[in-house]
C-alpha cells in the first residue's frame, strides 16, 4: 500500500512536448506538514509533496505554470496552498476552500496571493458536504473578486446537483469530467445527461483531466480516452487539463505523470485543440484580471 500511497518519485519523461506556456490546471500540494500540518477533520493524511516537488515535475514534464488546488486534508487553511503561489514568481494561480464565516479582508488577501476560485467538494468519502445554499452564498460573494467556481462530484449526484450548478453565477469549472460511469460508455445516459448540461449552459467549464480514477483498465487509459476527447472536441474554448498530482488517495494503481501527459494528444489530436486546452483556457480563466 506504500506505493499507492506515494507519488511517482522519477517520473519518465514525455513523448508528447506540450505548447509553450502550457498550464498544469488541476494540482495540489501537501504540507510539509512539519510547517503547514493537516487539518484535525481530515478524512486522510497524505505524504508530503511540497512547492519545491511540484515546481520540479512542472519543469521536467515541459509545462511553464500551475493552477495548485486546495486539497481536503488541509480544509479551509490554505496556507501552504498560498506559501506556493507566493514563491511561483506568478507562474501558479490557486483554487482556496474558504467556510461560510470568511472575511472579506481574508478573500481580498487570497486574491492577492494569486487565488483565483474557490472549490465546492461534493464527495463524502473526502469531505463533509457544505450545504448548497452556504456554498451560494460564498459563489455569489466572489463575484466582485471576478472569481469562479470550481466543484467535484459524483456522476451519480449529477441530477440533484444540477438545479445547484446551473444556479450559480460565473464561470463554474466540474473536475475530472464530472467523474462519468466509464463503464456505461460515452453513450451511457449519464454522460449523456452531463453533454446536455454543458450544450445549455456556456457558463459550465470541464477538466478533463484524471483518467488513471476514472478508468478500469489500470494503467491502460484508453477507456477513459473517448470521454475526454468528446469533450474537448466539443466544447473547446471550456476545457482545461491538470495531472492531479500527486494523486492522493489511489487505489489501483500510481500513476507516472510522464504517462498522462502523452494521453494529451489522444484527446486533444490537433494543434488547435492543444494550444486551447493547455494554454488559451487557463490564461483566459486565471491570469486575465
Amino acid at each position: 500500500m506504500d506505493d499507492l500511497k506515494h507519488f511517482c518519485k522519477a517520473p519518465r519523461k514525455p513523448r508528447f512536448t506540450p505548447p509553450a506556456g502550457a498550464v498544469d490546471a488541476h494540482c495540489h500540494v501537501f504540507g510539509p506538514a512539519a510547517s503547514f500540518p493537516f487539518a484535525p477533520s481530515r478524512k486522510y493524511t497524505p505524504v508530503d509533496a511540497p512547492k519545491e516537488k511540484l515546481f520540479a515535475l512542472r519543469d521536467h514534464l515541459g509545462f511553464t505554470r500551475n493552477v495548485i488546488v486546495q486539497a481536503t486534508c488541509h480544509g479551509t487553511d490554505n496556507s501552504a496552498m498560498v506559501d506556493a503561489l507566493q514563491a511561483s514568481d506568478s507562474r501558479a494561480r490557486g483554487v482556496a476552500v474558504v467556510g461560510a464565516n470568511v472575511s472579506d479582508n481574508g478573500l481580498e488577501a487570497l486574491h492577492r496571493a494569486g487565488v483565483r476560485a474557490v472549490r465546492f467538494n461534493f464527495l463524502k468519502r473526502l469531505v463533509d458536504d457544505t450545504p448548497p445554499e452556504i456554498c451560494a452564498i460564498i459563489a455569489a460573494r466572489i463575484q466582485r473578486l471576478g472569481w469562479h467556481v470550481n466543484v467535484y462530484f459524483e456522476s451519480e449526484d449529477l441530477a440533484r446537483l444540477a438545479p445547484f450548478l446551473i444556479a450559480l453565477p460565473g464561470v463554474v469549472v466540474i473536475d475530472h469530467m464530472g467523474r462519468p460511469d466509464v463503464a456505461a460508455g460515452v453513450n451511457g445516459a449519464g454522460f449523456q445527461q452531463f453533454l446536455t448540461l454543458l450544450d445549455t449552459h456556456k457558463n459550465l467549464w470541464v477538466k478533463v483531466s484524471c483518467p488513471e480514477r476514472l478508468g478500469l483498465r489500470g494503467r491502460d487509459y484508453s477507456d477513459v480516452i473517448p470521454f475526454a476527447r468528446t469533450l474537448v472536441e466539443r466544447f473547446p474554448d471550456r476545457v482545461l487539463w491538470g495531472t492531479d498530482w500527486p494523486h492522493p488517495n489511489m487505489h489501483s494503481h500510481m500513476p507516472d505523470d510522464g504517462d498522462l501527459v502523452d494521453v494529451i494528444p489522444e484527446i486533444a489530436p490537433t494543434v488547435a485543440l492543444q494550444q486551447a486546452l493547455l494554454v488559451d483556457n487557463p490564461m483566459r480563466l486565471y491570469w486575465e484580471d
